[in-house]
């Protein structure tokens, strides 16, 4: 059976193509965001991270990065403060089509809420075939890093961390 974590970012990476787009940025500083998939056995994961300006747009950017060339429709809205996104991209042999709703103020709290459908490709664990999903996200910023936290750092629930920048870094070395 898959750790829990690695099952979540898995799913989180068919939820989120609908969220590739250049988000507002965030205050500075340590932020909690809990994540919740509606209807589904999967336990709520919460998790923490620690950003400056420069992190932030590299945690927005790894989600607007390839991601983008592999979606046939990506339409944004922004009314009021409040970015809804439709998207169609396709990975592999998958198909996700996605409806994405996210509000409130980045410098305090905000939600993203995410219905999407995927046909095609390997079925996922605990996804039938076809099946929305629906997820949703509260973050909330707590206030300064803790001591010891560097920009980048993400606290998992199950107390590990590992850091945007390490893993930009490994993942250069991995491309060479």
């Amino acid at each position: 059976m898959p750790r829990p974590n690695v099952l979540m970012a898995g799913l989180l990476a068919f939820a989120t193509p609908a969220l590739a787009l250049d988000m507002p940025a965030r205050k500075a500083g340590l932020w909690e965001i809990k994540t919740e998939f509606v209807g589904r056995n999967l336990p709520a994961r919460s998790m923490r991270e620690c950003i400056d300006a420069a992190t932030d747009k590299l945690m927005s950017s790894n989600f607007s990065g390839p991601g983008q060339e592999a979606c046939s429709k990506r339409d944004v809205q922004n009314t009021g403060g409040t970015i809804t996104v439709d998207s169609v991209c396709k990975f592999g042999e998958a198909t996700t089509t996605s409806h994405a709703v996210v509000s409130g103020d980045f410098n305090s709290a905000y939600t993203i809420e995410v219905t999407s459908t995927r046909e095609g490709g390997r079925p996922l664990p605990g996804v039938a075939a076809g099946a929305a999903t629906h997820m949703k996200m509260a973050a909330t910023w707590i206030g300064p890093c803790a001591a010891g936290q560097r920009p980048g750092d993400m606290i998992m629930s199950n107390g590990m961390t590992m850091n945007i920048l390490d893993l930009q870094k490994m993942r250069g070395l991995q491309q060479r």
